[in-house]
């Protein structure tokens, strides 16, 4: 469940790519389509549950923080290709394990202080020869845009853990749930506000739009949220580790990103590194 979660998850830049409408518009019918499906499923399956009024301050919070998170990184892909934009989101891994220690005392081990900078060396390799010799216009503003995809992130998951770990008594699944359909309204206002259309143009859109609705919200996480507490973190670390490397692989086939020793040595390393990262915890 775990592989085939991660599997279609990584299709979800590829899906901002080819959709003919703008970046934030497409992170919102993510939300917005994938919410619904949420809270059908969760209607169906008797996951709806009371909360407490309180609990919708930090579901807000959470909503906030993803809202950040997917317009930067929608706008990343379209400076920086899926691939490279999905490997920096990756990068929240270091972010977390830094907010950990200056903020929560948590201990480093070996293994972090390792795979910073293979990280680094990995995104250098990933972005410095190509555009030393051929700069692209906005690539750099990609890069940074993904960086910010990854703080984002983790100011994403450090609120939802804080809110889960606060309100025990409400369904994951829903919480879930309600907070995409606030991201949605989130990144609805950011629609409007930028002056961009709601209007779909055509029917590759609309398809291109309900997949990722459907795969990159709902089916990926179900399948991954399902299957994780089942296996060994190391091992669902690693697997899921095949997302970014996916859309790194889309990226070469669909889009022709240049995929010479440089862009492979870098990308190999990053990954490595955010794997390194991912299961510092659990190494003695």
């Amino acid at each position: 469940m775990v592989l085939a979660g991660a599997m279609m998850i990584s299709f979800s830049a590829v899906f901002v790519k080819i959709a003919h409408v703008g970046p934030i518009v497409s992170a919102f019918y993510r939300m917005a389509i994938g919410g619904v499906i949420l809270i059908i499923i969760a209607i169906a399956t008797g996951k709806v549950t009371r909360f407490p009024i309180k609990s919708f301050g930090l579901m807000a919070l959470c909503a906030f923080c993803f809202v950040w998170d997917l317009t930067v990184w929608h706008q990343s892909i379209f400076y920086v290709g899926p691939g490279l934009a999905t490997i920096l989101a990756n990068f929240q891994v270091f972010f977390l394990a830094g907010i950990g220690f200056l903020f929560f005392k948590e201990r480093l081990n070996l293994r972090y202080v390792i795979s910073v900078p293979l990280a680094l060396l990995g995104l250098g390799l990933l972005i410095l020869p190509q555009n030393m010799a051929a700069p692209q216009p906005h690539f750099y503003l990609g890069v940074g845009l993904g960086l910010l995809t990854a703080l984002a992130y983790s100011a994403y998951l450090l609120s939802l853990r804080h809110l889960q770990s606060r309100y025990t008594e409400i369904s994951v699944f829903f919480v879930i749930a309600i907070i995409s359909i606030l991201t949605a309204a989130g990144i609805g206002v950011g629609v409007i506000l930028t002056g961009n259309s709601f209007a779909i143009p055509d029917i590759q859109t609309t398809l291109t739009l309900t997949a990722y609705g459907i795969m990159g919200q709902v089916l990926g996480w179900v399948l991954i949220s399902k299957g994780i507490g089942r296996i060994e973190a190391s091992k669902a670390g690693l697997i899921l580790l095949l997302q970014p490397t996916l859309s790194f692989v889309w990226d070469i086939l669909f889009f022709g990103h240049p995929a010479g020793l440089f862009d492979l040595a870098g990308a190999a390393l990053a990954i490595f590194a955010i794997y390194l990262g991912s299961t510092s915890r659990q190494a003695r």
